[in-house]
């Protein structure tokens, strides 16, 4: 009997998976070919990372990396569909299983030979614990770490990302590698066995077992029995892995592929025709096999319209049938992003200082919490992760009067719980600011002695990088105008200095036109415009008269000085904050040297990045006394490297020049790095003033 042409008879599965893959297309890719900005986050409305993230925060109570309640409440809803009907997103929406569907296709159209993998072999059902391997490895290092493992190898977010992500190459590579070669020789191979949402929607598809399995871990920690984490996910994981090889027809689901036995002739195209090869022409009623996802491929393909998606074994296949799943698939979607587009649950939600325990494990009162009051902060750009959350929240805390935070970061929004009797909320917010500055140019100071100072008040600029974005703003508008640098000074509205050439004059219009730009253009040395970002600064006025600087003074204020000890803590022994004055007491009775290395390049932020490891390289050696990176006499950016005998300059230009330097990053870890630095010509040695 001949096949029917599955495409024309399934046509709404195909259109909602090319829908879905031009979608993500223009949703990733749009904002770098329309507006030349920076690519969307591919992970943004992922329903895995929802997953990990909901199991994080109720582990920890924090959210992983950049992950909001849209991911959650996707999720949810993609467990929800999977419980009541099944799994639907893995049929229509996932665009691994998408590609792996046109690998089949592609194996066919080149006449290749498929490695035929019979649904409920041993082979099969060996293969079948790896995803639950990668499943307990993701949710176990995510819910720890708060980042998302997921990133490490999902072959969809390295392709999305270019390989530029969050990845670990040699991971992402093997993924990737695995779903192309894999699926081109046997049918879904990815989603069969190593997809971990595959793993968590077939297990669920045994949803009482699981809630079983929650109901016993919620009665011990009642109990006050710790059971630990990686036990826990291990038994989710296996019992997942068991209820699929073992019992593999999950009985509670209220739409299925339907079977008409009265209709079926027993053909075995259907089988043939399935993903996963399940042996429905043996079955009778409901196809209720853990792997079917209600994609429709064994009723397109059958010629006595045996088999429908419903609740009834009775009812021919009419074509509006065929809908009913892809209809399900985009509903829950769309409900998953609407919803989850109404809240923001917070990131990290820490207090501190408010109770305090004595000895006795009596709690003491230190401060009562309804003196205490919220400041919300919106546009802080800089708060976008899990780490920058962190990292926020440990700045807080050195302030005195602050007891808890929440961050938003979807939003970039912060509420702080602070004490009025301690600070007030203007204080508080002038202790989170940090001031900053931006060189553009600099100027010869023989030819330029002054620089004249223009000053403005700005709103919407509470992060560091939204200085250099307004810094480029002036750099590319009006390149008639020297603008030499900006800097900020906190107070409400934000004060921020222009340093420009006494003869640059620039109207209260222009400024406000430069400041309330809406994008920040990014481009490169020939002036293409490589990428647009969003900004949302206001113009409040431009203050009355100019104020004027030596440039000496301003060359000195812009650069950004490098000592040895000033990065105490990342990197051992020479970025000790005694390092130098150990060294200087043991060759007090010396005579001193510097050798200078000038270079314009210095301030640049490529050449910043190395300053630490240098350091470190140069202070292995006995003789070095210290590293300087900063202003000569000239006011030109120089190395400055103090020494003294055993150390010669000879010595010196073979160390910066040896392609591999030895990094000390702890007494007993000292490693062979490659250079970070080239040097073209020696410098030039003089004696230390002391």
């Amino acid at each position: 009997m001949a096949k029917r042409n599955t495409v024309v008879r399934n046509w709404p599965k195909y259109l909602l998976q090319w829908s879905v893959l031009i979608a993500l297309l223009i949703f990733i890719l749009g904002p770098v070919i329309i507006d030349k900005m920076t690519p969307a986050d591919p992970e943004k409305f992922c329903p895995v990372g929802g997953l990990q993230a909901l199991a994080t925060y109720l582990f920890r109570g924090s959210l992983p990396c950049s992950m909001s309640s849209v991911q959650i409440v996707m999720g949810l809803a993609l467990a929800a569909a999977v419980i009541l009907f099944s799994k639907l997103f893995c049929a229509f929406i996932c665009p691994v299983g998408t590609i792996e569907d046109l690998l089949t296709r592609l194996r066919k159209a080149l006449h290749l030979r498929a490695f035929k993998m019979r649904n409920g072999s041993i082979a099969d059902s060996v293969l079948r614990i790896f995803k639950y391997i990668l499943l307990f490895v993701i949710f176990y290092f995510t819910m720890t770490s708060s980042e998302l493992f997921c990133k490490h190898l999902d072959p969809y977010y390295a392709v999305a990302t270019g390989f530029k992500g969050e990845i670990t190459l040699w991971m992402s590579i093997t993924t990737v590698t695995l779903a192309i070669l894999g699926g081109l020789m046997i049918d879904r191979f990815w989603c069969r066995y190593l997809c971990p949402l595959g793993a968590i929607s077939n297990t669920l598809k045994f949803w009482i077992w699981v809630l079983v399995l929650f109901a016993v871990y919620y009665v011990f920690s009642i109990i006050n029995v710790n059971v630990p984490l990686w036990l826990v996910i291990g038994l989710f994981c296996l019992l997942g892995y068991l209820l699929e090889i073992i019992v593999r027809r999950p009985k509670f689901q209220a739409v299925h592929m339907m079977k008409d036995d009265s209709r079926c002739n027993h053909c075995g195209l259907c089988e043939k025709n399935c993903p996963y090869h399940i042996a429905i022409n043996t079955m009778e009623g409901k196809v209720n096999h853990v792997d079917c996802t209600l994609c429709g491929e064994c009723a397109a393909v059958c010629s006595t319209d045996a088999l429908h998606v419903g609740v009834t074994r009775k009812g021919r296949n009419r074509w509006w049938k065929m809908l009913i799943a892809p209809v399900l698939a985009v509903v829950f979607t769309i409900v998953g992003i609407i919803v989850g587009g109404k809240f923001e649950i917070p990131t990290i939600n820490e207090t501190w200082g408010i109770e305090e325990y004595n000895a006795d494990s009596v709690l003491v009162q230190v401060v009562d919490p309804s003196t205490l009051e919220v400041l919300e902060i919106e546009n802080l750009t800089s708060v976008h992760c899990y780490g920058s959350s962190r990292a926020f929240m440990a700045r807080l805390q050195k302030i005195k009067g602050t007891h808890g935070v929440k961050t938003f970061v979807k939003s970039h929004r912060v509420e702080i719980t602070y004490n009025p009797k301690v600070i007030t909320a203007a204080k508080l917010t002038e202790e989170i600011y940090v001031p900053s500055h931006c060189r553009i140019e600099s100027p010869d100071y023989l030819e330029v002695p002054q620089v004249k100072v223009i000053t403005i008040r700005t709103e919407n600029m509470f992060n560091t990088s939204d200085l250099n974005n307004l810094a480029n703003q002036f750099r590319f508008t009006y390149t008639d105008k020297k603008v030499y640098g900006i800097d900020s000074e906190y107070d409400c509205p934000l004060i921020v200095h222009l340093y420009v050439d006494p003869e640059t004059v620039l109207s209260e219009e222009e400024l406000r036109a430069i400041v309330e730009k809406k994008t920040v253009d990014i481009t490169n040395k020939e002036g293409v415009i490589l990428r647009q970002i969003p900004v949302d600064f206001k113009f409040v006025r431009l203050e009355d008269g100019n104020g004027s600087m030596p440039t000496t003074e301003y060359l000195e204020m812009m650069f950004d000085k490098f000592e040895t000890g000033s990065f105490n803590g990342r990197y051992t022994d020479a970025n000790d904050s005694t390092f130098v004055q150990r060294r200087s007491e043991y060759y007090a009775d010396k005579a001193w040297y510097v050798y200078e290395i000038v270079h314009e390049g210095y301030e640049k932020p490529i050449y910043k990045r190395s300053w630490p490891f240098l350091s470190n390289w140069l202070s292995s050696e006995e003789g070095v006394i210290s590293m300087q990176v900063a202003l000569n006499k000239d006011y030109k950016p120089a190395i400055q490297i103090v020494f003294t005998a055993p150390m010669t300059e000879e010595k010196i230009w073979e160390m910066i020049t040896s392609p591999i330097w030895k990094i000390t990053y702890a007494v007993d870890d000292v490693r062979e790095e490659n250079a970070r630095l080239t040097f073209e010509e020696p410098g030039v040695v003089y004696p230390y003033n002391k």
